[in-house]
């Protein structure tokens, strides 16, 4: 039964009335006279209370009971504050605002006990964030569905503290918990991711860095303006998602916005004209705080769309160049920047995907995009002539999928050691994850070497019950005595090995970087306690002639000082070139001496890399068989990704029971020494 329905009932017949200030005095001296005197007393309170319902002065005179068997000066403060919490936080929500004073006076005393009943609208805010507030990681996938329906780049979505986007990746909010309604919370994520959306559909960013302000106010104007032009976008495109920020969108605007609203409702309204209406608005103009509207980061997002666009543009070219190997010369219909822009070619899916891609940050598509892939002066500038350094790297082959066979020695690799980290890091992960570290010692301990009990033995330590009995009833009926009587503990010992591959690619920049170094920090405090021979290394490439490996903690090396400062140092580089680093992490893994060998990789994407046409289907082939070769070899490889669309290719690649998605990346450290004891278990 509910406290509201529990304090609203009354005896059979008549509502009983409410008491009167002289009856709730006397009661309330009963139970708190221990801390009254002539100077405090119980008539005002009992004064106050008097105008309330029979059910609220129950309430009060019950729970004051109840308090009193604690502490007579909690109680008296409670019946001064419980008419306003019960209006605040309704009969339930008074209950547990109390029981937290009173197990706090428990734990800390009166003096803490009573701060914490007096501050009630810290307890109120705690309380509807609780009831109300809504979870980034709760909402993220139907987010993700949401925003992949809109037109234009698919876009990732991923938490931080402040909404903004890089035109790849939509930040949202942590936790949204600024209404007292989950609806209403909900409603402010799906505006927020709205909005950035059309940011990067709608060209925010298609102007040159030194357009863009970069003092704070500037930049929160500009980012009210560009709401403005693109909530207009949208009341024509898409009403409905309209509707929902016109219903956020509160305060209004001052009368100094009017000028500009005006002027960016026009259909062609550009970034161009929002920034000129920055420079029109007064030096008096704020912009309101509506709770939808992210940060602008043009220097982040210009940086990461000049990368987008090299990486598309050389995609293009090697995609039209597969196209004309299919189809031929005579089946290919002409090709220009117009066909393909208007969607008039008959052209594969992902020839319309890069075009769109580029379109929404060019708004053209530019005629270099249409050489082949062999003839690009960027290749050519990605891939110097070989060195007298390429001469010392070691060469492996790399499959194309398209030709049925190998590249022979096409892709150089060299090893590298991580450059030491600020040791400050990994102690502040220790200190973080100690309570952690602790169970997952504990876990493991549980695997290490098991003690197992031989039956039937000629000798040991205690007497098998059973063989026993079973050789007295041979002796019995006439035959020899068996000496295998007893029970022996033997250790089992666990004969395997781990190799962990750490994605060091560009897109791990940030807090995924952290996350890895924390997962990897927490995995060997772990592992030092299960005893297994371990190794770390991380990948990154840039081009089939720089693909390289960067050696963490080698198989032969102990965890200590130095493995600490390498994993701090582990840092964002270049490009997911996995095939190669996949193949020679393999043939180290498979000179150790074990029964089983597990190559477990970190990532957080598909491969991919600058040019040469690896990135799509022949990255993905080339990563396949580089695993498949991995498994003739005895090895075990499973994959961690915290990539959401990798469904769409780790089934392919890894298998469908060899990786694992981890949705919430703060996860990851606890996720990696979890898994890793699950898989060798």
């Amino acid at each position: 039964m509910s406290s509201s329905a529990r304090y609203s009932e009354a005896a059979p017949g008549a509502a009983e009335p409410p008491l009167g200030a002289a009856e709730l005095e006397r009661r309330l001296e009963e139970l708190v006279g221990a801390v009254l005197s002539s100077r405090r007393t119980a008539a005002g309170i009992s004064q106050a209370l008097s105008a309330s319902s029979r059910e609220l002065q129950d309430f009060v005179l019950q729970w004051a009971a109840v308090t009193a068997k604690s502490s007579p000066e909690l109680a008296f403060q409670f019946c001064g504050l419980a008419p306003r919490a019960v209006g605040e936080l309704g009969y339930a929500g008074a209950e547990r605002w109390l029981l937290a004073a009173i197990d706090l006076y428990d734990r800390e005393g009166l003096h803490r006990a009573a701060a914490e009943l007096k501050d009630l609208a810290a307890f109120v805010e705690r309380a509807r964030e609780g009831a109300w507030g809504v979870e980034f990681g709760a909402v993220a996938g139907v987010l993700e569905t949401f925003v992949a329906g809109l037109a234009g780049r698919r876009l990732k979505l991923a938490p931080a503290e402040l909404a903004w986007t890089d035109g790849a990746t939509v930040y949202l909010p942590r936790r949204v918990a600024l209404f007292a309604s989950r609806a209403q919370n909900f409603r402010v994520y799906k505006a927020s991711a709205a909005l950035l959306w059309a940011q990067t559909r709608f060209g925010s960013f298609a102007l040159a860095p030194a357009d863009y302000p970069d003092a704070p106010r500037e930049l929160e104007l500009l980012a009210l303006l560009e709401a403005l032009r693109l909530a207009a976008r949208l009341e024509h495109d898409l009403p409905g998602l309209y509707r929902d920020l016109e219903a956020l969108s509160q305060p209004a605007p001052g009368a100094e916005f009017g000028p500009a609203r005006e002027r960016l409702r026009a259909p062609g309204a550009t970034v161009a004209d929002s920034l000129a209406a920055l420079r029109e608005l007064p030096a008096s103009a704020r912009a309101p705080d509506w709770p939808f509207l992210g940060a602008l980061d043009p220097a982040r997002a210009l940086a990461a769309r000049d990368e987008r666009i090299a990486r598309d543009k050389q995609a293009l070219r090697a995609a039209l160049e597969r196209w004309r190997e299919e189809r031929g010369d005579e089946g290919l219909p002409p090709l220009d920047g117009a066909s393909l822009a208007s969607g008039a070619a008959a052209a594969p899916g992902e020839v319309k995907r890069l075009v769109e891609s580029l379109l929404q940050d060019l708004g053209e598509l530019p005629e270099d995009c249409l050489a082949p892939a062999r003839e690009s002066a960027e290749q050519a500038a990605a891939e110097p002539p070989e060195t007298e350094d390429d001469a010392h790297a070691l060469r492996y082959d790399e499959w194309d999928h398209r030709r049925g066979h190998y590249r022979k020695d096409w892709c150089l690799l060299r090893e590298r050691d991580v450059n030491p980290g600020d040791p400050a890091f990994v102690a502040a992960a220790l200190e973080r994850y100690r309570p952690q570290i602790r169970q997952l010692k504990r876990s493991f301990e549980a695997l290490r070497g098991e003690d197992r009990r031989l039956r039937g033995e000629p000798c040991g330590e205690d007497v098998d019950l059973d063989a026993l009995v079973r050789a007295r009833a041979e002796l019995a009926a006439g035959g020899e005595l068996d000496e295998r009587l007893f029970v022996r503990r033997a250790r089992h010992a666990r004969d395997m090995v781990a190799l962990f591959v750490v994605d060091m690619s560009g897109s791990t920049k940030g807090w995924i970087n952290d996350c890895e170094r924390h997962a990897l920090v927490l995995l060997c405090e772990a592992l030092e306690a299960l005893g297994d021979r371990y190794a770390i290394y991380g990948f990154s490439g840039l081009t089939r002639k720089r693909c390289e490996v960067y050696r963490v903690k080698r198989f032969d090396e102990p965890y200590g000082a130095a493995v600490r400062e390498r994993i701090a140092g582990i840092q964002a580089l270049d490009y997911t070139r996995m095939g190669a680093a996949i193949r020679h992490l393999s043939r180290i893994l498979a000179r150790e001496p074990a029964r089983t060998r597990l190559l477990l990789t970190l990532s957080d994407g598909k491969p991919d890399d600058f040019s040469d046409g690896y990135r799509g289907e022949y990255g993905i082939e080339d990563t396949r068989r580089a695993l498949i070769e991995a498994r003739r070899a005895g090895i075990h490889p499973f994959c961690i990704t915290i990539d959401r669309e990798a469904s769409d290719y780790l089934p392919h690649m890894y298998g469908a029971a060899s990786y694992t998605v981890v949705a919430d990346v703060a996860r990851l450290p606890t996720r990696l020494a979890e898994l890793y004891r699950r898989l060798t278990a």
